[in-house]
């Protein structure tokens, strides 16, 4: 009974109205008459529709979905923060004035291209910088004249990388910088242990480096290390790093511990 009533529904619905002699000529479109088909096939019909359209819009929003994830991943790329994070180029729009800092360079002073490093004792990205870029830099451009490089301390990552960068200059003070950089880098635990970073450990390093232990401890007690590291920071922060390492070549910056051939190519372009 509920079937018979159904069908003659949507006989109603789908059956063309016929045109009344009287009626103006107008533009119609006839639908078809299903009366002979049926509940079922009805319920079968408007069921394969309406999973067409359901699918239609799942595909919809699927493809929405994988654009927004490629926008995230795109910004997330470009977002990506300098040093201890996974390594990138952040273009500058130009050169900026960054002093060349406390200590002695490596290569001639008259050299064309200047090459500043902003670094952190502590960051393992760093520690692969001077493992892949410092050494071809060394010899491709600094033993040939090409390029002075300094060292600046970036010390960020806690009172530990600060007491490492302290007792950098107190090497200094004793015409061991270089001696006591390599040494940092090649001995740099991991970043969670900060056991080596403390006054007596590093003060035997630099015992053990040569150095007069008794001096180099009575420099890392004065203030005189902790405000020429904090000039550091300051300054490289006004420059725009952020994090380490940022590279300044002739005032450009390249920040990440990127492949050495990046390194070489902005050497290179200023070398022209």
């Amino acid at each position: 009974m509920a079937e018979s009533s159904l069908k003659k529904t949507f006989a109603k619905i789908f059956k063309p109205k016929k045109k009344s002699k009287g009626s103006k000529d107008s533009f119609t479109i006839p639908l078809p008459h299903f009366s002979n088909i049926s509940l079922n096939s009805y319920l079968v019909f408007v069921v394969v529709v309406f999973a067409f359209i359901l699918g239609m819009l799942t595909i919809k929003v699927l493809d929405l979905q994988q654009q927004v994830n490629e926008n995230k991943n795109a910004s997330a790329a470009v977002a990506q923060p300098a040093g201890n994070t996974l390594p990138s180029i952040i273009p500058t729009t130009g050169p900026v004035n960054v002093a060349v800092g406390n200590y002695p360079p490596k290569g001639d002073t008259n050299a064309k291209v200047t090459v500043i490093e902003f670094a952190d004792f502590r960051c393992p990205f760093c520690e692969q910088w001077f493992q892949n870029v410092e050494p071809n830099l060394i010899k491709d451009y600094v033993n040939t004249g090409k390029v002075k490089y300094y060292f600046r301390n970036y010390a960020f990552l806690g009172p530990a990388s600060t007491l490492a960068a302290e007792a950098g200059d107190c090497a200094n003070d004793q015409n061991q910088f270089w001696t006591w950089h390599d040494y940092m880098y090649q001995h740099q635990p991991d970043e969670s242990d900060t056991s080596m970073y403390t006054n007596d450990n590093l003060a035997q390093i630099a015992g053990n480096l040569g150095m007069d232990q008794s001096q180099f401890t009575s420099c890392l007690s004065s203030k005189g290390a902790a405000d020429k590291v904090a000039k550091d920071l300051s300054e490289g922060t006004k420059a725009g790093v952020s994090g380490t390492p940022t590279t300044f070549i002739n005032g450009v910056a390249i920040v990440g511990a990127v492949p050495y051939d990046q390194i070489k190519a902005a050497i290179d372009q200023d070398l022209k």
